[in-house]
């Protein structure tokens, strides 16, 4: 039976949409005997191999999907756009990361002002004093006090009275168990000495260092009740914070080394905050009349920070033999202090 023009044209249309769908061709044939083929009309046998004109078609269709398949893989390997990166937060006053806890007269003000100098550290230029006497006041007072810092600065402030203080180790815990602190220590004996000489500059009528520092000189009876000879017991203080922190969020920096050789102390002390080390020998000078070194220029470009006119005093005359029977007094805290930092800082 004769198809009529509706069917011709209907299997013409199938059979173009065969060629322009590889994926659809097996499909297509089989509509395509589905259609053409009159009712009642046997199978229709499969086609004839194709000759040379046909054999074009399979070409053109496989050049088609290798040109698909190449557009597709492009089409995987172009990057997603990247999301706009949020917003910058702006600059906010935060609670400190870091703490120099530690000690009066050791060399807290120069390590204060040499970190100062990385771009990455701001820092309160005076002490506040919060965790041994204006606790009371709340950490929200105490967090107005620090300098606005960006997302990945560190806050720090120093203050050397905190080492001594017996409340204060569990007051920073609380505040933050993760904070860091830095003690900077020196020579208990020339600390003592360094910590008269800077009383007697408000006291002159005060007594000579030798009546303040021994309860029976001929004895040897040290008085350790005093002020000056008490913050030298480094040992017995440090057990108070080790109850709170471990030695890892502890670095202890050597107050003699911070003169001969700043630059190293200094480096150790931006490996321990985890900073870049940006503060190194080419920033400093060493400054003869006050026998200290100096910050010639910050990492920044800033003008020289150097030690204050307080800084640097020249001490006071100590009978050799008072400084003799102090440093028998110190030498058994000094090994214990050694021993429990894992550091000889060779003060004998």
């Amino acid at each position: 039976m004769a198809l009529s023009r509706r069917g011709r044209r209907r299997c013409r249309a199938l059979a173009l949409a065969s060629l322009l769908s590889l994926s659809g061709s097996c499909l297509c044939y089989s509509l395509l005997l589905f259609c053409c083929a009159p009712p009642g009309a046997p199978p229709t046998p499969p086609p004839p191999p194709p000759g040379p004109a046909a054999a074009a078609a399979p070409r053109c269709l496989a050049a088609e999907a290798a040109a698909r398949k190449k557009l597709l893989h492009q089409a995987r390997a172009c990057p997603a756009p990247a999301a706009a990166p949020p917003p910058a937060a702006p600059p906010a006053k935060r609670l400190p990361h870091a703490l120099i806890v530690g000690v009066k007269k050791g060399g807290t003000r120069a390590v204060l002002e040499f970190i100062r100098g990385h771009p990455a550290v701001r820092a309160l230029g005076t002490e506040p004093h919060f965790f041994d006497r204006h606790y009371a006041r709340g950490l929200d007072w105490y967090r107005r006090l620090m300098p606005r810092t960006v997302e990945g600065q560190i806050t720090m402030e120093k203050t050397p009275s905190y080492f001594v203080t017996r409340e204060a180790p569990q007051r920073i815990f609380n505040m933050s168990r993760e904070t860091k602190l830095i003690v900077v220590v020196r020579n208990p004996v020339t600390r003592a000495i360094s910590d008269y000489t800077q009383m007697l500059s408000k006291r002159p009528d005060l007594p000579a260092f030798e009546a303040l520092s021994f309860l029976n000189r001929s004895l040897g009876l040290v008085d350790a009740s005093w002020n000056a000879i008490r913050i030298g017991l480094y040992a017995v203080h440090l057990q108070g914070w080790l109850r709170f922190f471990p030695l890892s969020q502890m670095h202890f920096v050597s107050g003699e080394r911070l003169i001969t050789d700043p630059a190293a102390e200094m480096g150790r002390i931006q490996d321990f905050l985890g900073l870049r080390r940006l503060i190194t020998e080419k920033h400093f000078y060493f400054n003869k009349t006050k026998g200290f070194p100096c910050l010639k220029r910050s990492t920044q470009g800033g003008p020289p920070r150097c030690l204050g006119k307080s800084k640097g005093r020249t001490h006071v005359q100590i009978d050799p033999d008072a400084l003799e029977q102090l440093q028998d007094f110190y030498r058994p805290y000094n090994v214990r202090f050694y021993e429990t930092v894992g550091q000889d800082f060779r003060w004998d």
